[in-house]
Order: C-alpha cells, then structure tokens, then sequence
C-alpha cells in the first residue's frame, strides 16, 4: 500500500517526465521555424514549466494567513472573500 507521500511523487514524476518529452518538440519545433540572425536556439528548458528561474518563484510572495482561514474554509465553508 502506497502512501500520500508515495502517491504524490509519483505524480509528479509522471507530469516532469511528460513536460520532458514535450518541451523538448516544442524546442525542436521553435528552432525549426527560428530566423539563427535574430534569436538564439531554443532550450528544452525554456518551455519547461517544471525548470522555471528561481528568480521567478521568489519575486511572487506568498499571502501569508492565519489557521482561523481554515475554519472559515472548512467549517463554516464561506469563501475566503467573503466576511
């Protein structure tokens, strides 16, 4: 029996190893129809949504909420806008 944990990596080493696969066409594709005078060569990568700059996932700060946003949620099961 697998756990959450288990269940929850294997997820997502399946969606990483189908981005691998599709951004690796998209990069293919791209560098096909690329003018080489004005661009340069597309990278898997840069299609990648998995391999994205940490530069870009710091530069969005995280709301940060207290616990009783959960009873709001779960309990009385009103929406987070809703006061």
């Amino acid at each position: 029996m697998l756990t959450l944990r288990q269940l929850c990596w294997m997820a997502d080493a399946v969606s990483r190893d189908r981005w691998n696969h599709t951004a690796s066409l998209m990069a293919l594709i791209s560098n096909c129809h690329r003018d080489p005078k004005k661009s340069r060569a597309a990278r898997p990568k840069d299609f990648h949504p998995h391999t994205q700059p940490k530069s870009n996932r710091s530069s969005d700060p995280k709301p940060r909420v207290g616990v009783e946003v959960l009873k709001q949620v779960f309990v009385d099961r009103r929406p987070l806008d809703a006061q």
